[in-house]
């Protein structure tokens, strides 16, 4: 009698189930696999209509990213890079450079009683601490050691602890919540939103949630901007400045995996928005798709 086949299991199932392969390869492999279909998820869920064919598609798509795990996959891996024995988060870049602009302020907790109970009573919040929203939090805790001059918000649209809000920052009502954060952290999120256009609101949602001359911290892998087709440095630049934020910081190295940004908000553009739309600014060289859109 015939010895019976085994049922193969997708090798990216198999990376996502076994913890005890969460290392540095496998979990940016995934990520990766991540980003791909989930970009693909979208181009098929924005179509007018779906025949047959692209229904299919679709389900296919869901079917893969549910193989790999799923949003909780993702965020396992993402909070794997995010250990102590790979460099830790980038919200040390971020509080390195607000420490730079001098804006370290320690604060009792006898003042931070009395400021949130003159806010209860219905006066204006005494802040001598920085109210900072963390979009695409992974742990709850990341500025914990700051606590004392960084009034931290952690979001995320699966929440991972009691303490993350789980919230859909595309979905926030922008009238309830602007003006309300003196910081907005975007550390590898702007790349996990599928859509180009999605990008551009998401920027212009974060210039509308920023208290006066507040900061935009943003955080990407390189590649998005050093080897895209639609995007490089300048052009970042320049359509930072349409959204209405003027370059503060910019921290890179080639060869590296990260980038990253620190930006003040401006009350008025910089450069007219019309003009960035997508379009290719560098044409040489095998590069990717990735594209923010105004």
């Amino acid at each position: 009698m015939p010895k019976a086949r085994r049922k193969k299991i997708p090798i990216a199932s198999v990376e996502a189930a076994n913890s005890s392969s969460n290392t540095s390869h496998s979990s940016r492999t995934i990520i990766r696999q991540f980003h791909v279909l989930l970009k693909r998820q979208a181009q098929l869920q924005s179509s007018p209509t779906l025949d047959a064919n692209s229904k299919n598609a679709l389900a296919d798509v869901q079917r893969q990213i549910a193989d790999l795990g799923g949003l909780e996959c993702y965020q396992r891996m993402s909070a794997v890079g995010q250990g102590s024995d790979r460099g830790g988060g980038s919200e040390k870049i971020l509080i390195g450079w607000l420490k730079e602009m001098g804006l370290q302020k320690s604060q009792s907790s006898k003042l931070r009683y009395i400021s949130n109970y003159l806010f209860s009573l219905g006066h204006d919040r005494v802040r001598s601490w920085i109210r900072l929203l963390e979009v695409g939090a992974l742990k709850p805790d990341n500025y914990r050691s700051c606590i004392s001059w960084i009034d931290p918000t952690p979001m995320d649209l699966r929440s991972r602890h009691p303490s993350i809000l789980e919230q859909d920052f595309l979905l926030l009502d922008v009238n309830e919540h602007r003006k309300k954060w003196d910081v907005i952290s975007l550390s590898l999120v702007l790349n996990f939103v599928p859509a180009p256009k999605d990008r551009g609101r998401m920027l212009n949602i974060a210039h509308s949630l920023l208290s006066p001359s507040g900061y935009l911290f943003l955080a990407l892998p390189l590649p998005c901007v050093a080897n895209s087709r639609y995007l490089n440095f300048e052009y970042l630049k320049s359509l930072m400045g349409a959204i209405g934020f003027v370059q503060l910081q910019e921290k890179w190295k080639e060869g590296r995996k990260m980038a990253y940004w620190l930006y003040r908000k401006e009350p008025q553009p910089i450069r007219s928005p019309e003009s960035f739309q997508k379009k290719r600014v560098v044409r040489q060289g095998n590069r990717n798709n990735f594209c923010v859109v105004l």
